[in-house]
């Protein structure tokens, strides 16, 4: 994908401009789905991954990462814009240029999970999982009942 800029903010996919204590810092005490992750998981995670940052000068603002095996299918997951960022369409711009880059792939079957932010989503052409009675998981994660609202 390169970078690809937008109003004073840089998207990229290069993996050494990753901030990895602020996006642990992000996921562990901010974000609902993965509170408490540890840091070491939390690197692991990104390693495993295609991950892709937002910047503003040389500071990241926005993440998200994709697992993928690099053929059928991706998981668009730990998607998180700071707080001082909001509200400037950083996410869905970060969201459809991974999408972007995944069909330019060939990668057409994409999946992500959200508790609250469905139409941010769907202006990146999302919908509700079709069939999800054929899906099934294990779900052993300390935030589980969270992330579901079961608490």
């Amino acid at each position: 994908m390169g970078d690809r800029e937008r109003n004073g903010y840089v998207l990229t996919d290069d993996t050494s401009r990753v901030d990895v204590d602020r996006v642990h810092r992000w996921l562990a005490e901010e974000s609902y789905w993965a509170t408490g992750r540890p840091h070491e998981l939390v690197s692991r995670s990104i390693e495993g991954s295609m991950p892709y940052s937002v910047l503003h000068g040389d500071e990241q603002v926005a993440f998200a990462r994709v697992v993928t095996d690099g053929a059928t299918f991706a998981w668009i997951c730990d998607v998180f814009v700071d707080q001082q960022h909001r509200g400037r369409g950083l996410g869905g711009w970060m969201v459809d240029s991974i999408v972007e880059d995944m069909a330019g792939r060939g990668i057409l079957r994409l999946l992500l999970a959200t508790k609250d932010a469905h139409e941010v989503y769907r202006r990146s052409g999302f919908a509700a999982l079709a069939g999800p009675d054929r899906y099934m998981e294990i779900d052993q994660r300390p935030t589980r009942n969270a992330v579901l609202g079961l608490t």
